[in-house]
Order: structure tokens, then C-alpha cells, then sequence
């Protein structure tokens, strides 16, 4: 049953992602030697050795094909799966890639999870290990573009699961799309217990995406873009694009919010284009907890209050004192219609007050955004005495 159940999976994963690239036998200097016939197996196996040596004598360099990075926070008992996902991956025999785990300050046994997968993890698929001790996800991206040593960079949270062909998809929508400084994946939500009423409203706002089988560009004016998990980045976007310090990377409240929208926003502004891969198909796990309503409303909070910042980096410098009086208005009159067609739902349904928790604090954005990068100027400020 196991074996008819992995098949099946496998088909499916392929039917999603499309059949197997052609083998392209990809050299050192990544050009292609092959068309339309495989190299022999062990002969790639060779040259995927050659590179991952290259690599690790020359850490600075972009050698590699992809590097898949999982950031963590006390993680334990969600990472086994997420490895486990990768270790399943069909279709990799052709690339050079590795898997970095960033360990964003733990404190249960994440280290001594990927030290135990070490034995059975295959020698020619570098599984690395990196403590990011400033805590939250942008830092812990930031330490992980750092460290890959390849021009992709796949980003997967300790609670995503990547379908079989997830690392072959992204390798080849990124070769197939130069212009392209990241594409998220086709994220679908397992679920631990049922979601409320109407969560299809705010589902996008727990990272699921779902835009059918075709990939699409982000167009700037659809003000839309893909979250941090499952996205594939092009190094150089980033490095290009991304400032070291990200004005949403601390927490807004319990958690950061919206550091992963500034990412890519700066991606968008410096004029790479920003792609949905349907091919790129993976599982969100959200366990009951974040279906709480005191979570859930936490959460909108902090999204709320960073709107301001993600708002204001979609316009040019010059329109921002007038986008910002517009979306002000257009705040208040959300809130008051809001009102209008809900009454005591606002109070009595999640849902509804999840939706009006954001609007308001999207409203008292401007102000708490205006006052944090006070704070953090001084603090940079007074740090150099």
C-alpha cells in the first residue's frame, strides 16, 4: 500500500508540476552540454559532485543549481516533515542543490533534529545548519541569502510541505523566467480541525494561495503579492533590491508582519518581475491553534499596523503624501461600511471581526509606522556613541 500510495502521490505531483524536464547535463560554467538525451546516470552524479566541491572550496559563489532554506523557530516536531518532503523530491537527479536550515533563535532541540538526519541524508544534497540568533523570519532570510550558494533561493516555513516535484518546478520556472526576482508557489491549506465560517474571506492573510493552474505575473497596480512561504527568490534581486535592514523585520506585536511584502515590494520597485508558478504545489499545516480567535485577531493587528509601510513602497516618493491622505479615507470608509453591513457580526463572528480588526489598524498604520522608524533611526543613531 505504501509504495501504490507514494506512486499515486508521484503522479499527481507531475500532473501538477508537468511532466520531467529534458535532461539538460549542466556543467560547472552551467552551460549545457546535452539536449534530448540523458547523460548516464553515473556521469551526473560526477558532475553534481564536481560542482558541490566547487562550491564549498568557493562559499561566495553562485554555483549550485537551487538552494532550499527552512527557517525555524522551535521547530522540533514540525521540521521532520519538511525534510522528510525534501528527501522525497523525484526529478533532481540533474541539479546541484542543497538545504539550509536556519535556526532563528530556538530553544528546544531543532539543532539536534537535523544533527539526527545527518546519517541517512544523501551525501551529494548539502544539508547545512545556521543559527540566526536576531529573532524573526526577515532576519533569518537575510543570514539565509547569505549562506546559499546558488542564484535561487527557495524559502519553506518549519509548517510547509512541498509536493514531489516542488524543487524541479522551481529550478525550471526560474531558468525559464530570467526576469522574474521571485514566484511564490500554489499553497493549499491542511487543516487540523475545521475553519470557520466564511475563512475564505481572509485565507490569503495565512499564507494559502490559490490564483488556478496557469503561473501569473503580479502586476504592480494589482497591489497582490505572493507571502514568504514556498517563495523561490533570485539571489541577485535581492541583493540588488533588498536594503540589510528591512523596516518590518521586528515584531509588531507578537510576531512581524508584513516584512516579507517589503521583501519582495523592493524587488518589485527595482523592476524585476513577480510571478505565481502553479507547478510549485505545497501544503500549509495550520494546526487548530491559529484559528483561536484571540490569535487570529492578533494577527490582523499586526498586519494592520504594517499596511503603511507595504502601501507606501508600491508609489513613487513624490505621490506618497497624497496616497496616504487617499488611503486614509478610503480606511475610514471601509470601516464605516463595514459597520453598516455587519452590525453585531463585527463582535460575534471571527471572521467579520478579523476583517475589522484590519481595517482599523490599517487606519492608525500611518502614525505607528511614522513613530517606529523614529525609534529605530535613534537607535541606529545612538549606537554609533
Amino acid at each position: 500500500m505504501a509504495e501504490s500510495s507514494l506512486a499515486s502521490s508521484a503522479a499527481s505531483s507531475w500532473a501538477a508540476a508537468g511532466a520531467p524536464p529534458a535532461r539538460l547535463a549542466v556543467g560547472p560554467d552551467k552551460r549545457q552540454v546535452g539536449v534530448g538525451r540523458s547523460l548516464p546516470s553515473y556521469t551526473q552524479r560526477l558532475l553534481r559532485r564536481l560542482r558541490l566541491k566547487l562550491a564549498s572550496a568557493s562559499p561566495g559563489k553562485e554555483i549550485l543549481d537551487l538552494s532550499v532554506v527552512i527557517c525555524t523557530y522551535n521547530g522540533e516536531h514540525r521540521l521532520p516533515k519538511v525534510l522528510d518532503c525534501l528527501l522525497a523530491q523525484l526529478g533532481t537527479e540533474h541539479l546541484a542543490w542543497e538545504v539550509i536550515v536556519v535556526d532563528n533563535n530556538s530553544t528546544d532541540g531543532t539543532a539536534q533534529v537535523v544533527e539526527a538526519y545527518r546519517p541517512q541524508w544523501p551525501q551529494d544534497i548539502p544539508l547545512r545548519y545556521a543559527f540566526e540568533p536576531r529573532q524573526g523570519a526577515g532576519y533569518a532570510r537575510q543570514a539565509a541569502i547569505h549562506l546559499a550558494r546558488s542564484p535561487l533561493i527557495g524559502f519553506l516555513d518549519d509548517d510547509n510541505h512541498p509536493a514531489l516535484g516542488w524543487v524541479v518546478a522551481a529550478h525550471r520556472f526560474g531558468q525559464a523566467h530570467p526576469q522574474a526576482g521571485a514566484f511564490g508557489s500554489r499553497i493549499r491549506g491542511d487543516f487540523e480541525v475545521a475553519p470557520p465560517p466564511n475563512f475564505g474571506r481572509i485565507g490569503s492573510m495565512l499564507a494559502l494561495t490559490e490564483r488556478g493552474p496557469e503561473p501569473l505575473i503580479y502586476a504592480p497596480k494589482q497591489k497582490v503579492l505572493p507571502p514568504a512561504a514556498g517563495l523561490v527568490v533570485r539571489r541577485q534581486a535581492w541583493l540588488g533590491s533588498v536594503p540589510e535592514q528591512l523596516t518590518l523585520a521586528d515584531a509588531i506585536g507578537f510576531r512581524a508582519a508584513g516584512e516579507d511584502l517589503e521583501v519582495v515590494l523592493h524587488m518589485q520597485r527595482h523592476g524585476w518581475e513577480i510571478w505565481y508558478n502553479s507547478a510549485m504545489r505545497m501544503q500549509h499545516e495550520i494546526p487548530a491553534s491559529r484559528f483561536e480567535r484571540v490569535y487570529l485577531l492578533r494577527m490582523f493587528r499586526g498586519i494592520g499596523l504594517s499596511r503603511h509601510r507595504t502601501r507606501m513602497l508600491s508609489v513613487p516618493l513624490w505621490q506618497r503624501p497624497l496616497m496616504a491622505h487617499a488611503y486614509l479615507v478610503n480606511d475610514l470608509r471601509k470601516i464605516l461600511r463595514h459597520w453598516v453591513k455587519y452590525r453585531g457580526e463585527v463582535v460575534s463572528d471571527t471572521v467579520t471581526a478579523c476583517e475589522m480588526t484590519l481595517y482599523f489598524y490599517s487606519l492608525v498604520s500611518p502614525f505607528y509606522i511614522t513613530q517606529r522608524l523614529w525609534r529605530q533611526r535613534w537607535a541606529r543613531w545612538s549606537s554609533k556613541f
